[in-house]
């Protein structure tokens, strides 16, 4: 772990600012919609997958994208995984409360898979390949909230093989944004506990 320096803390800012960027309003660009007044009003990969399977792929690409470039970027040799898990984490909270839409952002999960993506590349793959799996799944049997089900399910699952394979540590780390990640999507559990 680097000192908190002023170099360390401008980082943290940048990756916050990465993060802030919001790719789910520029994918809507020329459209007249407002990703943020239809479906569920959340300016993510999800919402835009009900307006528009193409803008949805580019939301997530640069979603994901600025996560894992945020970290790329900044994350220096020798400063250890908790350094990138921080930059990590700003790079989230970024998404989650940018600046550029009054505080009120998406929920962080595909710019959380840009994180996993760039500090632990093999196990990331695996969690990705199960998000899949499970939104398809979803999709195909009509769960109420497929997505959340499925990005928290890639998290969780993410979380065990690092505390398998890993450790105690660093998957507590991992730990931490599941929880982080799972508080966003609590309007979703809200829906999906509500009768049919």
């Amino acid at each position: 772990m680097p000192p908190i320096d002023v170099a360390f803390c401008v980082r943290l800012i940048l990756c916050f600012l990465a993060g802030s960027i919001p790719f789910a309003v520029l994918a809507m660009a020329g459209t007249g919609v407002d990703i943020r007044s239809v479906g569920s009003g959340n300016p993510g990969f999800n919402n835009v997958l009900r307006v528009s399977k193409w803008r949805a792929i580019a939301t997530l690409l640069g979603d994901l994208g600025k996560g894992l470039a945020a970290v790329w970027l900044c994350l220096r040799p020798g400063e250890g995984a908790p350094a990138g898990w921080l930059y990590g984490f700003a790079a989230v909270l970024g998404h989650c409360y940018t600046p550029w839409l009054r505080f009120n952002g998406g929920k962080g999960v595909a710019t959380s898979g840009g994180v996993m993506l760039v500090l632990y590349p093999a196990w990331a793959a695996a969690a990705l390949a199960l998000f899949v799996v499970v939104r398809l799944a979803g999709s195909r049997l009509r769960w109420r909230e497929a997505g959340m089900i499925a990005s928290l399910a890639s998290w969780v699952f993410f979380t065990l093989l690092l505390f398998a394979r890993v450790g105690p540590p660093e998957a507590s780390l991992a730990a931490a944004m599941t929880v982080f990640l799972a508080w966003r999507h609590r309007k979703n559990f809200q829906n999906l506990l509500a009768p049919a």
